[in-house]
């Protein structure tokens, strides 16, 4: 997810929990807990600044996003509000350990996926059931937000927004069982599959690859599917000398579930058709072919 789902998630947590009997103290060191631990895997940004071999598109989503950070992190929340607000308990672990375990695992669902099990698997594990921005989740935080505020004195607020986390968790459940009927069905059809959700619940499109041909279908488990783009991948092109050129070009290809290869004697290049959008893929990896030569 981006990081303003993120912020919204670990304010929605906050906003999930009974108060009523908490110091200012206890408050902002929840505060703390939630947000900052809604926030604190995608700290592998910063990893931008050493990059120099074109491995940054492993290392954003991958180990820090791992499950088994989860309680490295939340320990981590602890020392901090200990230091800042002199407060460290089990609640506050738990509560960081969940807001963490919320984002890592929020980040499965959208296509650029996670590295959920590094270091014992680099494998970057994505469904493609949630666009990486959701209106829908925006919406329905919003709507907890304003009913809270609204109902004040008539229902208590934590209240209001576990229901919030049910309609968050109803969603999600929806959109997956959809996305895994459409997977399935595609799996008939092509040698290799990927799922990408649209901003538009219930619209999926299927990134299919049989061959050298790669097909784009967009639609729902209701209304079915429609071709949108048919791509041709340069399958025999020598990738060697791409990722010589360009190294970037070789983690692209060990990122992503299957590439398009372009090669029309002016270009070398790999893209990941499943952000291809308007004729491009904005995840295009290449070298001038004169360069290559």
């Amino acid at each position: 997810m981006d990081t303003v789902t993120h912020a919204l998630f670990g304010l929605t947590l906050y906003g999930a929990i009974d108060k009523s009997r908490m110091s200012l103290r206890d408050k902002r060191a929840l505060l703390f807990t939630t947000v900052i631990g809604s926030e604190i895997p995608d700290i592998d940004v910063i990893s931008q600044v050493w990059d120099t071999t074109g491995r940054y598109q492993m290392w954003h989503r991958g180990l820090t996003h791992s499950v088994f950070l989860i309680p490295v992190w939340a320990a981590v929340l602890v020392i901090l509000t200990k230091l800042f607000w002199g407060r460290a308990s089990r609640k506050l672990f738990g509560i960081g350990a969940l807001a963490v375990f919320i984002h890592s695992t929020s980040d499965l669902f959208n296509a650029w996926g996670t590295g959920y099990l590094e270091p014992v698997s680099s494998t970057r594990i994505t469904f493609g059931t949630i666009p990486i921005v959701s209106v829908t989740f925006w919406l329905i935080m919003l709507a907890g937000l304003l009913a809270a505020r609204f109902t004040r004195g008539k229902w208590a607020p934590h209240r209001i927004f576990k229901v919030v986390w049910l309609l968050i968790a109803l969603h999600v459940g929806m959109q997956s069982v959809q996305g895994y009927m459409l997977y399935q069905q595609a799996q008939t059809k092509y040698e290799q599959v990927a799922l990408s959700a649209d901003f538009v619940p219930g619209v999926f499109t299927i990134i299919g690859k049989t061959g050298d041909q790669v097909e784009l279908t967009k639609g729902s488990t209701w209304a079915g599917q429609q071709t949108v783009a048919s791509l041709q991948s340069s399958e025999t092109a020598d990738l060697n000398e791409l990722f010589t050129g360009n190294p970037k070009a070789k983690t692209l290809q060990e990122w992503s579930p299957f590439v398009v290869v372009v090669d029309d004697g002016k270009q070398l290049g790999i893209y990941d058709p499943r952000f291809y959008r308007d004729g491009q893929s904005f995840l295009f990896e290449s070298i001038e072919r004169s360069a290559a030569k």
